[in-house]
C-alpha cells in the first residue's frame, strides 16, 4: 500500500520531533501504533468478512464450474472416475452374506466391476502410450528438421 524506506520513516521522525516536541513524541507515536493496529485489525476482520460471504455465495462451486468449462477433458475424467470409485464402493461383497442371493450378485457385480475397472485402466494406459508416441515422433521429426537446416 504505502511503499515507505528507512529515509522515510527518518525525515517524518524528525518532523515530527521539531513540530511535536521531544516531550510528547512518545504520546504521539503510541496514539498512531493504536490507530494502525486498529486499522489492521478492521481490515483483517473485513477481508474474513469479505471470504465468508463468498463462501456462503457459492464462489467456490462457480470456480469449479469455470475450470470444467475452460478444461472439459479432464472434468470427464474426474467425474467417471469418482463414479466408478463410487460404483465399486457400492457394491461391497463384504457388506452381505455370501451364501444369501444378494451376496452372490454382489460379488458377481464387484467382479464385473474389478473387470470394468481394469479394462478401462488399460484403455486409458494405451491411449496415453500412444500419445506419447505420437509426441516423441514429432520431437525427432523436430530435430530432423532442426539438423538438415543447420548442414545446409
Amino acid at each position: 500500500m504505502f511503499d515507505l524506506g528507512w529515509t522515510e520513516l527518518l525525515v517524518i521522525g524528525i518532523v515530527a520531533l521539531i513540530v511535536v516536541g521531544p516531550k510528547d513524541l512518545p504520546v504521539l507515536f503510541r496514539n498512531v501504533g493504536r490507530f494502525v493496529g486498529k486499522a489492521r485489525g478492521m481490515a483483517r476482520e473485513f477481508s474474513n468478512a469479505m471470504n465468508e460471504a463468498a463462501d456462503e455465495a457459492g464462489v467456490n462451486e462457480i470456480k469449479k464450474g469455470l475450470n470444467a468449462a475452460t478444461n472439459p477433458v479432464n472434468t470427464a475424467m474426474d467425474g467417471v472416475k469418482q463414479a466408478a470409485a463410487d460404483m465399486a464402493k457400492s457394491i461391497d461383497p463384504t457388506k452381505y452374506d455370501p451364501d444369501s442371493a444378494t451376496g452372490k450378485l454382489a460379488a458377481e457385480r464387484a467382479e464385473q466391476a474389478k473387470k470394468v475397472q481394469a479394462t478401462s485402466a488399460r484403455a486409458t494406459a494405451e491411449r496415453k502410450a500412444k500419445e506419447a508416441a505420437d509426441a516423441l515422433a514429432k520431437a525427432e521429426e523436430a530435430e530432423a528438421a532442426l539438423k538438415t537446416e543447420s548442414k545446409t
